[in-house]
């Protein structure tokens, strides 16, 4: 029996762990990645300090060991010369971010999981939060488990979360027009069965435009509802970057939320994200896409790996 090959220091009651004796720069054998899989199912976000050493190429070829890498998004740009990573540079323009949500669960296949390099950090604030999306379905009372089991929603890019505020500026108005560039929306189940965990989970998040069959005030109103037991402080965890840190989330369990509390100071991170599958129900029902072809998003890379 191979022993851990690292220390898993626990950062919240339910969710979030610290992995302590591992440089992601050297070459990890396959009982590691496999002991730090099981650890990211097992706790949903893990982290990763003093990570000085990894860089673009690096960060790509961890992630990748996890499976098919996608684009960098579905309509964002990538950094340059780097069509797998997302460039998150952000600074006095950095409010496209601090609302819940699950990454691309517009189109049918959301991510499996994103691997997170913090490149520059302010001296204070900028922090993330991440929920545990099982626990939050734990959590429900029976009857509105009941409701959910067998509920739909729609999930679209068609607008985010900057389409409500009254005074746009210039930048937001460009990011608004390319993340809107090619329009997706697809049918998720609400509640998904983790395909490893076998843990029911909350398809919900900022891009959850209606659930089927009910009408947007009453969509709108149980939104709130559900996304408040997603929220709750007991099912999260916040993590204070220091440069050179590394988060890894399972995006088929989790929510998350970057904090614009950093006034005009910097903020860059990159990310890497890998191939995810169609979310299914309990009755084995998939997720269907409405709009939107995410083939390109998904194999344009997948053939490198």
């Amino acid at each position: 029996m191979t022993l851990q090959p690292f220390e898993v220091r626990p950062v919240a009651g339910r969710i979030g762990a610290e992995l302590v004796g591992l440089d992601l720069s050297s070459p990890l054998s396959d009982d590691v990645i496999l002991a730090i899989r099981q650890t990211l199912v097992q706790h949903k976000v893990i982290f990763f300090r003093h990570q000085h050493h990894l860089d673009s190429d690096g960060q790509i070829a961890f992630a990748r060991r996890f499976g098919p890498i996608t684009a960098a998004h579905p309509t964002l740009p990538p950094l340059e010369q780097r069509p797998e990573v997302l460039d998150l540079n952000y600074g006095k323009n950095h409010g496209y971010a601090n609302y819940w949500h699950t990454d691309v669960t517009f189109i049918d296949t959301p991510v499996l999981g994103a691997v997170l390099r913090a490149v520059e950090i302010p001296p204070v604030g900028g922090d993330t939060i991440w929920a545990n999306t099982v626990t939050a379905y734990d959590d429900l009372p029976e009857p509105l488990k009941t409701l959910v089991n067998s509920l739909w929603a729609i999930h679209s890019n068609a607008y985010d979360y900057i389409t409500e505020a009254t005074h746009l500026s210039d930048y937001f108005k460009q990011y608004r027009e390319t993340f809107e560039s090619t329009v997706f929306e697809t049918r998720h189940p609400v509640v998904r069965v983790h395909p490893e965990s076998g843990e029911k989970s909350l398809v919900l998040g900022g891009f959850v435009r209606r659930f089927q069959g009910l009408s947007q005030a009453e969509s709108e109103d149980l939104l709130r509802t559900l996304q408040s037991y997603v929220t709750r402080p007991e099912n999260t965890v916040r993590w204070q970057w220091q440069l050179g840190d590394v988060a890894f989330w399972d995006n088929r369990a989790t929510q998350h939320y970057a904090i614009a509390d950093y006034g005009d100071q910097p903020r860059r991170v990159q990310r890497v994200t890998i191939v995810g599958d169609l979310p299914v129900n309990a009755e084995g029902e998939s997720s269907v896409a409405i709009k939107g072809d995410s083939a390109a998003y998904n194999g344009l890379l997948a053939v490198a790996s």
